[in-house]
């Protein structure tokens, strides 16, 4: 080969070189776009996968506190299901007190129906007693305007102020809840005015 072949053959060799690494930089940054354009969607896929576990987290948590709700009004709801049925039965509980204290015990014609009332008074306690309504009978205990509703306040010489010194009718709660306040007798201290 002559020298003039080889130059030619060099010129050659170096046209290829040049037109490879032209190729060679305009696949780079044909790549280096694409690898641009693909962390970008990478990123904004990263941003949507966070926004939807955000959003599942808080649905769960949604669904968690409803679903604590519930549980609580279903227990409440059993818990003071009675409460109409117990407040319809409470005149029955005081119409049998009221004839236990009219009745005359001592008598041999009454002795039977009085031992009846009784028993079914008794019964009736029992049964309001198991479906968690018990009575508030407050005699003697310091007046309290949540369970006890006064009727009225008269002196009694030796007693406390504010004591209960007699129930009127007997107050009632179903489960801690009350149904009814007990109707009291309060005792006034000495120069209590209670037309306050």
């Amino acid at each position: 080969m002559s020298e003039q072949d080889l130059n030619a053959q060099n010129v050659e060799n170096e046209e290829n070189v040049e037109q490879v690494e032209g190729e060679v930089e305009t696949n780079v940054s044909d790549d280096a776009a694409r690898i641009a354009e693909l962390e970008k969607e990478l990123q904004t896929t990263k941003e949507l996968v966070a926004s939807q576990q955000d959003g599942v987290l808080r649905g769960k948590a949604e669904v968690e506190n409803m679903r604590r709700r519930v549980s609580q009004d279903v227990e409440k709801a059993h818990k003071f299901a009675l409460n109409k049925f117990a407040n319809e039965l409470l005149p029955v509980v005081d119409n049998l007190e009221r004839a236990l204290g009219a009745a005359d015990k001592e008598s041999e014609h009454t002795k039977a129906m009085v031992e009846g009332v009784e028993m079914t008074l008794s019964s009736m306690m029992s049964a309001l007693d198991k479906s968690g309504v018990k009575a508030i009978d407050p005699k003697g205990e310091t007046f309290n305007p949540e369970l006890h509703q006064a009727m009225t306040m008269i002196e009694v010489p030796g007693a406390e102020p504010n004591s209960i010194i007699d129930v009127m009718q007997k107050g009632f709660e179903l489960n801690g809840r009350l149904l009814r306040p007990a109707m009291v007798v309060v005792a006034k201290g000495n120069g209590v005015d209670t037309n306050a």
